[in-house]
């Protein structure tokens, strides 16, 4: 089967077996996604598509057993849900974590990321180089600058948060 005919073909076929496949699933959204799935793995063996004779069979059987295998893997994880379902409540993250956030954020753009890169992400210099496109030698500046401003940053909260704590005790 030519790229032509194959164009002639989808353009024919696949409306129909998106209305075959939306009855089987019920879902029309689906039906189109496992029928467009089944011609992309139908378009590698268009040239030998027509010596089998049935091509629209051919892609319904696979956009069947697409649309099945999704259901199965779908149903599996309902079931798995269901066994170990989520915690009813996850805590949020604690004051240590939101300060450290809070400071990045106030750092510049290339900081930020040298930071995370290599603290948070456990990146080498030379890996955070390579990622970012810098020199080993400015990643290292970055990296040096970025936490000297993080120990101000951190430091000032922990001064206001003893600071608040005294004036509480005051009281």
């Amino acid at each position: 089967m030519t790229e032509e005919e194959f164009d002639a073909f989808y353009a024919a076929a696949f409306p129909r077996l998106t209305g075959q496949l939306f009855a089987f699933t019920g879902d029309h959204g689906e039906a189109q996604d496992v029928v467009q799935e089944a011609f992309v793995r139908a378009w590698d063996r268009r040239r030998e598509f027509l010596a089998e004779g049935a091509p629209e069979a051919w892609i319904r059987t696979v956009a069947m057993r697409l649309a099945v295998s999704r259901w199965r893997r779908a149903r599996r994880w309902l079931e798995l849900v269901r066994r170990n379902p989520p915690p009813e409540h996850t805590p949020g993250p604690g004051p240590e974590r939101a300060a450290l956030v809070g400071a990045l954020r106030e750092l510049p753009e290339a900081q930020r990321m040298a930071v995370v890169l290599h603290h948070l992400c456990d990146l080498s210099v030379e890996q955070v180089a390579s990622e970012t496109g810098a020199p080993v030698g400015t990643v290292k500046a970055r990296l040096s600058r970025g936490r000297a401003a993080l120990a101000r940053r951190l430091g000032e909260a922990d001064e206001l948060g003893e600071g608040e704590r005294e004036d509480d005790r005051v009281r």
